[in-house]
């Protein structure tokens, strides 16, 4: 080829990359004006939490980060319990879609599939709840909660989020200090956990948060549990008891759900999708950080304000919890093929995960006695 065609040829090539890059530049600056012109998604959403409750504040705290990080593109409102449907009516209400998305637990729908309370009552094979996160997003959880979601017919995405502490054993009108206290007592709690205390003896009514305190106080209950210190006392368990009795294996490894209704989640541009599923997982720290201020600043404050007593739960009691909740899944698994395959996954997880952690982390308690025990090295430094 000729230096003069040469030329010619790299002009003309030239031309034509320069036009197609300005046609594919064009293209990249208009599609985010395509979306703005076609207006914000907005969504409904609600929470199964009172609005004074935390756990209303960790629902808004998530969809504030999603508002935020999309830049108005999705704007979700959160509504708080009964404001479209009751607490236990969320799963149907987003998958019907009455609403677009909600916060809560998935403890709630075990109602509908006994297998979904697994993410949440128990002791979790000695897993704590960010264990437990960790099995659901590398072990297998994930696509289980998906399997299980489909053969209830729910129309539903769901993410997990929000490790909660260990929650107490409950509230009592005098401290437990034998299995035998709790036969016979109007006992609230949810999941797995109505039939473990019903194993160890005690009349279950399952109920809403937002209702309990007030079954406290009508007598319709003897004691209840429902989560942590901010909860507890914002919701008001400490005007109807002063006896609080902390530590327990029936909800151990709980977490957060956010809910999607799967057709309108699917609708969303993949950004947007990307966003969401890191929002969770930012809100998922975010919320632990700030469940150990605040329920550390709530316990001391109904020790020294609101003048609750808090005693540990005995270790009969906690070894009797264990006993009763394998009597329940072995019986709960042999009905159950569901149910069976997400307990083998999370045992073999769990084994594994925690053998790890038993032999690496070092217990804290001998650091803690040094630093705030009777010695309290820390008031020397």
């Amino acid at each position: 080829m000729s230096k003069s065609k040469t030329q010619s040829w790299d002009k003309t090539s030239r031309r034509k990359f320069l036009g197609g890059a300005a046609v594919a530049g064009a293209a990249i600056i208009a599609a985010p004006s395509v979306v703005k012109a076609q207006g914000p998604v907005n969504m409904r959403w609600q929470s199964t939490w009172p609005s004074k409750d935390i756990f209303h504040e960790f629902a808004l705290d998530f969809a504030k980060k999603v508002n935020d990080m999309t830049g108005g593109d999705l704007k979700i409102e959160v509504l708080p319990a009964g404001a479209v449907v009751p607490a236990f009516g969320l799963l149907d209400a987003v998958s019907q879609g009455t609403l677009d998305g909600g916060h809560g637990v998935v403890v709630y729908h075990y109602g509908k599939q006994a297998a979904l309370a697994l993410w949440g009552s128990g002791p979790g094979f000695s897993m704590d709840a960010n264990m437990l996160l960790a099995w659901h997003k590398y072990g297998g959880g994930k696509e289980l909660l998906a399997k299980l979601y489909e053969s209830i017919g729910a129309n539903v995405v769901s993410f997990l989020y929000g490790p909660m502490p260990t929650q107490p054993l409950g509230w009592f009108k005098k401290p437990v200090a034998k299995v035998e206290d709790l036969q016979g007592l109007k006992f609230r709690t949810v999941g797995i956990s109505i039939d473990v205390f019903t194993g160890l003896g005690a009349a279950v009514n399952a109920l809403p948060g937002g209702e309990i305190v007030s079954a406290l106080d009508r007598g319709l209950l003897d004691a209840a549990e429902f989560n942590n210190a901010s909860s507890d006392r914002v919701l008001g368990f400490p005007d109807v008891s002063k006896i609080c009795m902390l530590q327990s294996y029936h909800q151990n490894a709980e977490q957060f759900e956010i809910l999607f209704n799967k057709a309108k989640y699917d609708a969303l541009p993949e950004q947007m999708k990307a966003i969401i599923s890191n929002a969770a997982e930012a809100a998922s720290q975010d919320m632990h950080w700030k469940a150990i201020d605040r329920y550390s600043r709530d316990y001391v404050e109904m020790q020294t304000t609101d003048k609750v007593k808090f005693y540990r739960t005995p270790e009969a009691i906690l070894k009797k919890q264990l006993e009763v909740y394998d009597e329940v899944v072995k019986k709960k698994a042999a009905e159950n093929p569901l149910f069976k395959e997400v307990i083998q996954s999370q045992i073999a997880f769990a084994e594994r995960a925690t053998r790890w952690e038993q032999d690496t982390v070092v217990n804290r308690r001998m650091a803690f006695d040094h630093y705030f025990g009777e010695n309290a090295a820390a008031k020397k430094i």
